[in-house]
């Protein structure tokens, strides 16, 4: 698999932005493919003008019908070269989830008005993709783009670029698909320990938190595990019985960010408080919170309260001084 390493110029941006605007659904036209004759064109349009020159001076006419025959297919092949990009339709797919550090492979669908061949797809930072067949039915194309910081990441414009049929012509695009990624911190894996705010200040391990409690018994119904089941009170003749349990409801317990971080200790403790929150996703604990600053996710469970978690852990922003002395205050 190639690397892609082209870099686009500031001027070049404006002029593309203003031109081909940013879409999550874009469809190559006339106004937004570009064509060339690769190298292999220019020494193709060369040998044919050597030709004719060779045939004109020499007065032959096969010399001369061989390089004018030359010069018509290299024609033809402009046209193909075009109509093989004209009607490709993109549209951006939701990403999967990445931790910093990590390859994500950005999903594109890939769909066409007729059969196209030989399509490169690759961002600026991330290898070419060849998507050989392009049908009406589509395909889904995976362009892998390494992380490095977490944050939002936009991988740029995308190149699609294809030198069919006869590699004569270099035809081309840059569009925006509008699919910035959020990039979650990295693992950095310790022990779990959530606070409890309101009691003041003692920790509580993970596994202390949320154990399922006897609270009754109830009658037992065909289908239920026979580990519910009350053996005890059965050999006393009460019938079949199961037993009830509750999770215990004390103060909300939170995930807190330690005060006064920066730099490389304070991107630690990101990527530790992400490792957490997956550890507790994990473990299915509930009524949980994180607190960052003065910014609160209130106490929940889940994958909802996973991913806004971790979303916030990607955003987070130190406060700043002045910040940090009205929050004193």
């Amino acid at each position: 698999m190639a690397s892609a390493s082209y870099k686009l110029s500031p001027w070049l941006h404006r002029w593309l932005n203003r031109r081909i605007p940013a879409a999550k659904h874009q469809r190559l036209s006339h106004r937004s493919i570009f064509i060339l004759p690769s190298g292999f064109g220019l020494m193709w349009l060369l040998l044919s003008l050597l030709l004719f020159l060779f045939g004109t001076n020499y007065q032959n006419n096969l010399v001369i019908g061989l390089s004018l025959l030359l010069g018509s297919i290299f024609v033809s092949a402009i046209l193909y070269s075009y109509r093989n990009l004209a009607g490709l339709r993109l549209s951006a797919l939701p990403a999967p989830d990445v931790y910093a550090g990590e390859t994500v492979a950005i999903p594109l669908k890939v769909t066409a008005d007729s059969q196209l061949y030989q399509i490169n797809l690759s961002y600026p930072a991330g290898d070419v993709v060849t998507v050989k067949e392009v049908a009406s039915q589509g395909q889904i194309a995976a362009l892998p783009l390494p992380t490095r910081h977490r944050g939002y990441l936009s991988p740029g414009r995308l190149l699609v670029e294809s030198h069919y049929p006869l590699g004569l012509c270099r035809v081309w695009s840059w569009v925006d698909m509008d699919n910035p990624l959020l990039v979650f911190p990295a693992y950095h894996p310790d022990k779990v320990r959530l606070h409890s705010i309101p009691g003041g200040g003692e920790d509580s391990p993970l596994y202390q938190f949320g154990i399922d409690e006897f609270c009754g018994l109830k009658s037992w119904h065909p289908g239920e595990s026979l580990k519910q089941v009350a053996w005890k009170q059965f050999a006393q003749g009460r019938g079949m019985l199961s037993k009830e349990f509750s999770d215990p409801h004390g103060d909300p317990v939170w995930l807190q960010l330690p005060a006064n971080l920066c730099g490389e200790a304070l991107e630690q403790a990101l990527e530790t408080l992400c490792w957490q929150v997956d550890q507790l996703a994990k473990q299915n604990c509930v009524n949980w919170g994180l607190q960052l600053d003065k910014q609160q996710l209130p106490p929940a469970a889940g994958e909802a309260q996973r991913i806004a978690c971790l979303r916030a852990l990607a955003v987070y922003q130190p406060l700043t001084m002045t910040e940090a002395s009205d929050e004193q205050q």
